[in-house]
Order: structure tokens, then C-alpha cells, then sequence
């Protein structure tokens, strides 16, 4: 039975690291995108602050028919250590309000706390300024789970340091690492 169960972890992370490769999105900006997006304006999935998207990213995380997206979402911001932070803030449990300092000494708040998403924005001294929202939107679909991770800034001002393609990028290679540490540790959620 134990020989079973290991199978099927291995299966679900070798599963979701290929489909994880094929699905990542790289940043979506396209007017008919933002369109999209403004009709949506409201839900959970889509938060509604204007049209200046930053980025978009999809990840899957594995195999996982018995645990929710609450489960994994659950379970990060309560062992927010698995989350790329730095220095010993917020390396347990988080909620709406709290402070952080990302890797690179960057700080944010958590915005929001949602049944199956959390988010943050940069405060001021963040490296691409402050104002800049990010959401991670868990799913799942046929035992599946899956990580969006949206950003985006109130105003196009607010963008100080070259937010571009640039951002966009360091960003995937940070969300790759947290959707791989989420691959394993959502087999504990």
C-alpha cells in the first residue's frame, strides 16, 4: 500500500511539472485581453481595479483528487515559509493586514484573504514600487490543480522601476519556484 501511494506522488509531480511547462502563460496585455477582463470586472477570479495588467501566469500544480483549492490556499498562508519571504516576519500564518519583506528585502501586504485565493500589493520600497497588486487563484479541475497569479497597478503611474517584460519575467522565474515548492507540499494540504 505504502509502494502505491508513493507511485501515485511521483506520477502526480512528473504529471504536473510537464503540464505545469506547457500551460505557463507569459505576460497578457492585449487590448482584447483587458476588454475581457473589464467584462468580468467584480468576481473573485477577476478583481477590478482598471485594465493595467502587468502579468499572467498559469501553473499546475499536480494531481491532487482529494484536496480543494481551499485546502492548498489554506495551507500556504497558514505556512506562509513556503512562500518566497525573507527574514522571519511572516514565516507562519498570515491574514488580511500583515506585512511582509519578499525575497530581495521587498515588502507587501496582504490584501486580501478569499476562500480560494490570496493577495498582496508592494508597499513603498518594493523594487517595482508601491500600488502593485498580486492575486494567486487556486483551482482545480478533474483532480488538477492549477495557480494563476495576476498583477496589476491601479494606475500606470504607479510603475517606477521599467514594469515591463523585464518584471514580468523575474516574476515567472519566483512563481515557477512557488508553484514547484507547491507541487509536493500539496499532497500535506
Amino acid at each position: 500500500m505504502r509502494r502505491l501511494t508513493w507511485a501515485r506522488a511521483v506520477l502526480a509531480v512528473v504529471l504536473g511539472s510537464v503540464l505545469g511547462s506547457v500551460l505557463v502563460a507569459g505576460p497578457q496585455v492585449s487590448g482584447t485581453h483587458a476588454e475581457s477582463r473589464r467584462a468580468e470586472c467584480g468576481t473573485d477570479a477577476y478583481p477590478c481595479p482598471g485594465v493595467n495588467w502587468l502579468y499572467e501566469y498559469n501553473f499546475a500544480l499536480g494531481l491532487h483528487p482529494f484536496t480543494t483549492p481551499h485546502d492548498v490556499r489554506s495551507q500556504l498562508t497558514h505556512h506562509f515559509w513556503l512562500f518566497p519571504v525573507a527574514g522571519s516576519g511572516c514565516r507562519g500564518s498570515v491574514r488580511q493586514g500583515d506585512r511582509c519583506s519578499l525575497v530581495g528585502d521587498n515588502p507587501v501586504s496582504v490584501e486580501r484573504v478569499g476562500e480560494t485565493y490570496f493577495q498582496i500589493t508592494t508597499l513603498p520600497g518594493h523594487s517595482l514600487g508601491d500600488g502593485l497588486h498580486i492575486r494567486f487563484s487556486f483551482s482545480r479541475t478533474l483532480g488538477m490543480h492549477f495557480l494563476t497569479v495576476r498583477a496589476w497597478y491601479d494606475e500606470v503611474t504607479t510603475c517606477t522601476n521599467g514594469c515591463g517584460m523585464v518584471s514580468g519575467l523575474f516574476a515567472l522565474a519566483v512563481w515557477q519556484v512557488l508553484s514547484d515548492t507547491l507541487k509536493i507540499s500539496a499532497f500535506a494540504a
